[in-house]
């Protein structure tokens, strides 16, 4: 069994070619005879059996072989990939033949088409067959959706053929649902032959119909780029580090941040989104948060800007376990106070004569004394209600909103609640989850937002 590569002369190998040289007979499909013709010595026959006869072409080589003859059976690229090689051992499983079967491997086709594209299966890869011959196509689709949300570099052989047409337009809507647009895409026509041609597109731009059976397609995986027209997928050798943290917390949060980029659905997001994001899964380590974190347009920067003035002072909780989690060191560094109503005497007593709770009180008493403070909230949606209420009557306006309560009474329309004041830039995690824990993180992403584009959590840790 040989695999006499994609189709040019200097990928194939030695021992194939002394495989070839040593032969009797060579069996194959006849459009591959052309590339070992040169080096067959004198009198070796060649068998074709058509297309689409590898059964038929089998069961011939083991004919011969069993007649004493050295047969070499010929695949391209690698024979043992989508090749004649797993048949061949099928076959001797079936006939209980002692035949001798020494299988050469080759240069596959994904290899050649990407050393012409560059380096783009420079880390964790896949290759699936799009001929829905043999597997059916609920299979190939499933296969296709893990390896996009597995975030592998995929290669794509038979992508197309006279009866599928419309299998890879498929895969491009179904790649999209997990990739960013942006994307790499690599494909090259005719391997290693005259014919060849190269092209570099984004998985937007890329365009199925460009693509026929002779066509490789190589999609990069949300690491790969396009550089001077070669597409790279990183080892990660080379991969921007973060400065060196100033203590082992910091070391494990930075390492911990670059795991979870590393694993979210959608990494090309902007940063004032992804700072709070990473901030919120490593703290819940719930990849959800990914599709809950509900953010206004530019919402950590506008806030985090209002610290950067001076202008915001004071932060205000709804309970005390929030305020326990917002790191005193950043408070210190930034001069900023936090404050929580829930165990003032004054609160207990509003809550007494009015009927309500001690959350809401604490928020009637905290915008009076400070209307414009970031507001955070980890436990009690009442709280988040009687905010939105007095923010109504003009009797505050927050600097800005960090909505994390949690629970099943009135948690979600909180959050919703809060969402028409769109002047007040906001941080919300929907539905029912949340916490203080949540909500003090998501306050400590505001504060060291000046870290968001280094990605260097835990200065103040």
């Amino acid at each position: 069994m040989a695999g006499v590569g994609p189709g040019s002369p200097e990928d194939i190998t030695p021992a194939v070619l002394n495989a070839v040289q040593q032969s009797d007979v060579v069996v194959g499909y006849k459009y591959y005879f052309q590339f070992i013709e040169p080096y067959l010595r004198p009198g070796t026959e060649c068998i074709d059996t058509g297309m689409k006869k590898e059964r038929e072409r089998a069961e011939q080589a083991f004919e011969l072989a069993e007649s004493g003859k050295t047969v070499c059976v010929i695949s391209s690229g690698d024979a043992g990939i989508y090749g004649m090689t797993p048949l061949i051992y099928e076959m001797k499983r079936e006939r209980q033949s002692d035949i001798e079967i020494i299988p050469l491997p080759g240069i596959s086709a994904f290899q050649k088409a990407a050393s012409l594209l560059g380096a783009p299966m420079g880390h964790d890869f896949c290759v699936i067959s799009m001929s829905d011959l043999m597997t059916p196509w609920s299979l190939i689709e499933r296969r296709i959706k893990a390896a996009a949300s597995a975030d592998f570099v995929t290669a794509i052989y038979n992508p197309k053929s006279h009866g599928r047409y419309w299998q890879l337009h498929r895969l491009k809507e179904l790649f999209l649902q997990e990739r960013s647009a942006d994307n790499v895409v690599g494909y090259v026509r005719q391997a290693g032959r005259e014919e060849q041609e190269v092209k570099l597109t984004t998985l937007a731009d890329f365009d199925p119909e460009d693509v026929d059976m002779f066509t490789i397609v190589i999609i990069g995986n949300s690491q790969s780029y396009g550089w001077q027209g070669k597409f790279i997928t990183p080892r990660g050798y080379y991969r921007a580090m973060p400065a060196e943290a100033k203590n082992l917390g910091q070391s494990i949060m930075i390492r911990s941040f670059e795991t979870i980029r590393g694993e979210l659905r959608q990494p090309n997001i902007p940063v004032w989104r992804l700072w709070p994001m990473l901030h919120a899964i490593h703290t819940t380590a719930d990849f959800e948060m990914e599709r809950l974190l509900w953010m206004d347009d530019e919402a950590t920067a506008r806030i985090y800007e209002k610290v950067k003035e001076g202008a915001l002072r004071t932060i205000v909780t709804d309970v005390t376990m929030v305020q326990s989690g917002i790191r005193k060191g950043a408070l210190e560094r930034l001069g900023i106070e936090v404050v929580c109503y829930i165990n003032d005497p004054r609160s207990a007593e509003m809550a007494r004569t009015m009927g309500i709770t001690r959350a809401q009180a604490g928020m009637r008493l905290a915008a009076e004394e400070h209307p414009d403070a970031l507001y955070a909230f980890g436990n009690a949606p009442t709280a988040l209600l009687e905010l939105c209420d007095l923010i109504r009557k003009g009797k505050c306006q927050p600097a800005g909103i960090v909505g994390a309560p949690v629970g099943f009474v009135h948690v979600e329309e909180s959050k919703h609640a809060a969402k028409p004041f769109t002047a007040i830039p906001k941080i919300l995690v929907e539905g029912r989850k949340g916490g203080s824990n949540l909500a003090a993180t998501l306050v400590n992403s505001i504060l060291t937002y000046d870290d968001a584009e280094q990605l260097k959590p835990g200065r103040d840790v």
